[in-house]
């Protein structure tokens, strides 16, 4: 459960981010930043691959705190 909290939450803050940083450039009238969008792209996937395999990531960190 924890697990997935997680991956939501990061999840979570890149779509905020990157949300965050649009409105910056249309209200300001500057271009797009692509490395920061790919950046953020990139965490939001990992969230995504994250909640995917939630069950095999929390069985994982079990075994390593045991």
């Amino acid at each position: 459960m924890l697990v997935r909290f997680i991956a939501v939450s990061i999840m979570g803050m890149s779509i905020v981010e990157l949300s965050l940083s649009w409105a910056e450039y249309h209200f300001r009238q500057t271009p797009v930043s692509i490395p920061e969008v790919v950046l953020w792209g990139i965490v939001f996937l990992a969230g995504v691959v994250i909640l995917i395999m939630a069950k095999t990531v929390a069985d994982w960190i079990a075994d390593k705190l045991e």
